[in-house]
């Protein structure tokens, strides 16, 4: 996007400039929305670990702390717009999805494919760190983003034959959030691209501040998120002999609980 004047941290070299104004607000930072919405996939991943630490597994506490790892990332990335600060956001999401494909394909009490699918990933993930990291220009954004992409739309059906096969009116209830969040994000993520100039000149010439969907993306797609892991998590503690149910802490924050007497009943 166009820049006021020089920044904190001079010219941009990433390969990607989003529909925000740089420097616009302040010196230091060079997308000020951007990197403030970024708070919320930090706080996501607080909230999982902190809620969950003595319910779920390891595997899932990994998860929410790898969104913080991402959050944490694009506010470095929508601050500066340097090349290296892209990769501490776009390549911890690239791992944060594997680890997803993991943990909704290896979804049974006992391992279903040995060492042999860990492996598949990895060697996803080191081709996919090499085509991020060492391209530039629209081609890296392309790569990064049909990687990706893959990732998160098959992640996303997993996550849609879930919610197929659940009777539970709450998990379904938390998917329909989920994935209406998540869809939203999208919409918003792709419209910020493709009507750039509508929203950060057009309007304004009416005066219409930019909305700044791109921060409404991180937002969403953090609730989306965590939501959509909450019905994954549900349906793991089940597969796993427990008794979950959700509910919502202070009204607004989906969690996964197991309860004892449902479980020791289970167990009888």
């Amino acid at each position: 996007m166009s820049t006021l004047n020089t920044g904190f941290w001079g010219a941009t070299t990433a390969t990607v400039d989003w529909c925000e104004t740089n420097y616009e607000h302040l010196h230091y930072v060079c997308e000020l929305f951007n990197s403030a919405s970024s708070l919320a996939m930090v706080l996501a991943g607080v909230l999982g670990v902190s809620l969950h630490r003595r319910v779920l597994e390891r595997r899932f506490l990994l998860a929410f702390a790898m969104v913080s790892v991402v959050g944490i990332g694009s506010i470095a990335f929508h601050a500066t717009l340097l090349f290296q600060h892209q990769m501490l956001d776009e390549l911890p999401m690239l791992y944060l999805a594997l680890l997803m494909v993991y943990i909704l394909v290896e979804n049974r009490p006992e391992r279903r494919f040995g060492n042999w699918f860990p492996l598949a990933l990895l060697g996803y993930a080191v081709l996919s760190t090499y085509l991020s990291a060492f391209t530039r220009g629209r081609l890296q954004f392309f790569l990064f983003h049909a990687s990706f992409a893959l990732l998160e739309f098959f992640a996303l059906a997993r996550v849609y034959l879930i919610h197929r096969r659940s009777q539970d009116v709450k998990a379904r209830r938390v998917f329909q959030l989920g994935v209406g969040a998540y869809a939203l994000a999208i919409v918003l993520w792709l419209s910020d691209i493709q009507f750039c100039t509508t929203l950060n000149e057009t309007l304004p010439a009416y005066g219409v501040p930019n909305p700044q969907f791109h921060a409404w993306w991180h937002v969403l797609v953090s609730c989306g998120f965590y939501a959509l892991l909450m019905v994954i998590a549900h349906d793991r503690l089940r597969t796993l002999g427990q008794a979950p149910q959700l509910r919502f802490a202070a009204g607004v924050i989906p969690l996964v609980f197991v309860s004892p007497l449902g479980s020791a009943r289970r167990n009888g």
